[in-house]
């Protein structure tokens, strides 16, 4: 600022005279004193009078801003009268196809167990990996090729093929596809462990801000079928296709037991992921009955290696073992050889896959010749001490029949024609069934069908074969004097079985069964409904047979030695017939095979052998089938603690000598 100017002082100049004033009248007035000399005050500038601003009316503003305001409140107005009430459906159709998922959950399928409750097929955890495409397209993903670098990093763990997961990434307008089902947890974990590792490098990347590339995997719980004994019995139980629905044997025969009743769960969902707060509603999955088996494990694992054992030896097609229980009916195994591994059905061949015991049809040979001695004792034309004049060869219709091997004539009783296995000595026995061939061919058929041959087991299996029994009538001239000795009729390994269960238990037969019983969900367990019965010979033919089938495996003479078993009476027969080899359509090969029970006295356990197409060392059915007969009784009477035999065998006349 500049420097003040100092005052300015005013000087003094000389004195005014004063001026004369008029007096009034009768006073004086008196005169002001006069003022002091000095400084005189500046004069102060006028004051500035305040400026007033004048303001417009706010009622023009007011109305603009309400205007401005109900515009607004109009649009809104318009816009949710149009989603709740015109395209209230629309919206709401799609909110449902967006926000909720709904799922199927699998019931727990049913165990299957043996007779004493071990598990032979149970069900574990397992995942099903699912995957939602949408977070894999290049607007979500960020990433052009999102589907075919999570498909690389996922096919080693699923074992798919990554162009095959690629493709189901990449399934359009789509938020759910099944990338692999019944994975076990163990992979499930392999896969959220590299999800997390991508989580976090997408969080250290692109200021946290980046995405995971496997966050659209998915899993949902599930269950996988196991077998934990592998191969063992695996022709009885089946196996589960890739559905989780039964597919062949037990699996397959009780699948509606077994499966339960699947439920249902809807959820409200977001980004793929369940929202926890949302809740869910549906209908839980019911489990499935479990399966308890006639089967005993043990058993089944010393028949299958029996077996199995033999039929690699012999360089077979196949083998098959069964044993069963002579009073009730009940399968206590039933081996195949080669057989198949259930958990691991890619490495299976499909020849295998089966249950060859029931599915095969096949002539059974001379083990069939006991029906034909049953029908002869039954009808009172013989008796086991008969005589029968076998000769070399037999001249029947329009061929020439012979035996096994090359003898003289043979003096044989009728128990002696059993015992060597005698194919002219039974075409001679049932000969005398009728008056006339014609007459025996119906007798004789008559009975077959008795014992079960044509006709089903009764275990209702998947796939079994009935045999082939022909009606008398269509009997071709040599099908009259083959089928007497086992050739010219198909069975299978079971009806063969149940043959000499059905003598075994005084000539009444038991229908075959394969399950014990059930247990529902509630744990309770029901029985399974009582064997059909059905009287095919009296009691005292089949006690005669017992002891005939005997003079097979002890007596010198007899055809089945290999098969005695020490401290046990062991009754038995042997076959050995032309097989038909089902590619060609002729006879090729052999059938070899042995059927028999134990003890003889009291019998309780059947055991059948039969070998198909034997093409290394013997094919005699008492040679290679005999040995399988013994291991497997034997161990079967231990493990059912059968107590030995406490008499000695009946030993029935074998031969004759003739008259001068």
């Amino acid at each position: 600022m500049p420097p003040k100017e100092p005052p300015r002082r005013r000087v003094p100049g000389p004195a005014r005279p004063a001026r004369p004033r008029p007096a009034s009248a009768g006073a004086r007035t008196p005169r002001p004193a006069p003022r002091p000399a000095g400084r005189r005050p500046a004069p102060r500038p006028p004051a500035r009078q305040p400026r007033t601003i004048r303001l417009g009316s706010p009622r023009p503003r007011l109305r603009l801003v309400s205007l401005g305001l109900t515009l607004v409140m109009l649009a809104f107005v318009v816009r949710l009268l149009q989603v709740q009430a015109v395209d209230a459906s629309a919206y709401a159709a799609k909110a449902d196809k967006y926000r909720f998922q709904e799922y199927t959950l699998s019931a727990e399928r049913g165990e299957i167990t043996d007779r004493n409750g071990i598990a032979l097929a149970a069900s574990v955890d397992a995942y099903d990996i699912t995957a939602d495409p949408q977070l894999f397209t290049p607007e979500e993903s960020k990433v052009p090729d999102a589907p075919e670098q999570a498909a690389a990093l996922l096919a080693p763990l699923l074992g798919k093929e990554p162009a095959e997961l690629a493709k189901k990434l990449r399934t359009p307008k789509s938020r759910y596809t099944l990338l692999a089902r019944k994975q076990t947890p163990q992979v499930w974990n392999q896969i959220k462990d590299l999800r997390r590792v991508y989580g976090q490098k997408a969080q250290r990347s692109a200021g946290g801000n980046g995405v995971n590339l496997l966050g659209g995997v998915l899993s949902e719980p599930s269950t996988k079928r196991v077998y934990p004994n592998g191969e063992l019995a695996a022709g009885i139980l089946g196996y589960v296709n890739a559905e989780g629905k039964g597919a062949g044997g037990v699996e397959s025969m009780l699948d509606p037991a077994l499966a339960g009743q699947d439920g249902k769960i809807r959820f409200t969902q977001s980004g793929g992921r369940q929202v926890p707060t949302a809740g869910s509603r549906g209908t839980p999955a019911v489990p499935g009955s479990d399966i308890e088996l006639t089967i005993d494990r043990d058993i089944q694992w010393a028949a299958q290696q029996a077996i199995t054992e033999q039929v690699e030896k012999s360089k077979a097609d196949r083998g098959y073992v069964i044993v069963q229980n002579t009073r009730t009916g009940e399968v206590l195994a039933m081996a195949n050889a080669p057989g198949f591994d259930p958990n691991d059905l890619s490495a299976a061949n499909a020849a295998s896959m089966g249950n060859a015991a029931l599915q095969d049809a096949y002539e059974p040979g001379s083990t069939s010749k006991v029906m034909s001695m049953a029908a002869v004792l039954e009808e009172g034309k013989a008796a086991p001490d008969t005589h029968v004049t076998v000769p070399n060869r037999l001249h029947r219709g329009d061929r020439l029949f012979k035996d096994d091997v090359d003898h003289k004539t043979w003096y044989l009783t009728l128990n002696g024609v059993l015992a060597k296995s005698s194919n002219i000595g039974t075409i001679l026995a049932t000969g005398q069934l009728g008056a006339t061939q014609a007459e025996s061919n119906r007798v004789l058929h008559g009975y077959l069908r008795k014992f079960g041959i044509g006709s089903p087991t009764g275990l209702r299996y998947p796939g079994e074969t009935p045999g082939i029994l022909a009606k008398p009538q269509d009997w071709s001239t040599s099908q009259q004097y083959t089928i007497p000795f086992g050739q010219g009729l198909s069975v299978n390994a079971m009806q063969a079985a149940s043959v000499y269960s059905t003598i075994a238990n005084g000539g009444v037969r038991v229908e075959p069964t394969l399950v014990r019983g059930t247990k529902g969900p509630d744990g309770r367990f029901t029985p399974a409904p009582k064997a059909k019965e059905s009287r095919v010979v009296s009691e005292r033919t089949a006690d005669t047979l017992a002891k005939m089938l005997e003079s097979v495996v002890d007596d010198r003479e007899g055809t089945g030695t290999r098969a005695a078993i020490p401290g046990y009476r062991v009754a038995g027969k042997t076959g050995t017939a032309n097989r038909v080899d089902p590619e060609l359509g002729r006879y090729k090969g052999y059938t070899a095979s042995f059927a028999g029970f134990a003890p003889a006295d009291d019998p309780e356990i059947t055991v059948y052998c039969a070998i198909q197409n034997p093409t290394k060392g013997s094919y005699f059915g008492g040679q290679i089938c005999g040995p399988i007969y013994k291991k497997v009784m034997e161990f079967a009477l231990k493990t059912l603690h059968v107590a030995p035999t406490g008499s000695e065998p009946a030993r029935l006349p074998v031969t004759f000598e003739p008259t001068p």
